[in-house]
């Protein structure tokens, strides 16, 4: 079994790890039937994630939180052009989805956003919750 040898600077198994999480959520839809594209740099439009069902396409922003439960606060750290952001919970196996907010801040159990456990049926049936942008 091969092991690795080599020493990983932090900064980028940070990276390595928000990537990881940004791709299970791209597998999750695309077993949810949803056409997912990633952007191949999302510097300054914070879109981690494209998802179309077709005729209508979705932006999602994927972020991971050091957070011990749902009162913990969130940042706005885009301005007004996603729909949806994926909160996975670092040191726990949980996660919120949320529709996009204009708020300077907000806590992960916020009465919009939705709880998942950190697995395929959990985070669809969250997902699904999320009201639609017209």
């Amino acid at each position: 079994m091969p092991s690795r040898t080599t020493q990983t600077l932090s900064g980028t198994h940070q990276a390595l790890k928000n990537t990881s999480f940004e791709i299970t959520v791209a597998s999750w839809l695309m077993n949810d039937g949803w056409q997912v594209f990633q952007p191949l740099l999302d510097h300054g439009h914070q879109t981690d994630i494209l998802i179309s069902d077709g005729p209508n396409f979705y932006r999602i922003q994927v972020k991971t939180v050091e957070a011990s439960g749902g009162d913990h606060k969130v940042p706005c750290q885009w301005s007004n052009n996603i729909d949806c952001v994926v909160y996975f919970a670092r040191n726990s196996n949980w996660g919120y989805v949320a529709p996009a907010f204009e708020s300077r801040c907000r806590r992960l159990n916020h009465p919009e956003h939705v709880r998942f456990d950190q697995d395929k049926k959990s985070f669809l049936k969250a997902f699904h919750k999320l009201p639609v942008k017209s």
